[in-house]
């Protein structure tokens, strides 16, 4: 497995168990079908929490912008992929799109967190 992979990975490992710490239920990790993939769903109350994680070495976190990397096609994937899971699993619950940006500091191995609520709205389109 490539580094970046297995820094991703670690990064989805250390926000799982941050949303758990603060009482949200994951439901699934790294859910996919077909072409749709979503990093973390998570419950809480009635609102489905669908996250975006990004994971990035900490010397460069100061250059990352985290609404530039889920951008409106990646929002719109995400979307997507959240009303399918929803009628899958016949949800009645409000959607949240979080995002959570992780910095890893390979030199003290450890990884700081930011959670962004409600990153953004899906937009309504009129035609």
């Amino acid at each position: 497995m490539a580094i970046h992979n297995l820094i991703g990975n670690e990064g989805e490992h250390a926000a799982r168990d941050f949303l758990i710490t603060r009482g949200l239920i994951v439901r699934e990790t790294n859910w996919r079908m077909r072409r749709l993939e979503i990093d973390i769903i998570a419950e809480e109350q009635d609102i489905i929490h669908i996250i975006e994680v990004k994971t990035r070495d900490a010397d460069n976190i100061d250059d990352f912008d985290p609404m530039r990397a889920v951008d409106v096609a990646k929002q719109r994937r995400l979307i997507n992929a959240a009303n399918v899971y929803v009628d899958i699993h016949e949800i009645d619950y409000d959607v949240q799109y979080d995002v959570m940006i992780i910095a890893h500091d390979k030199h003290l191995g450890t990884y700081d967190i930011d959670f962004i609520p409600n990153a953004f709205y899906p937009q309504l389109r009129t035609k």
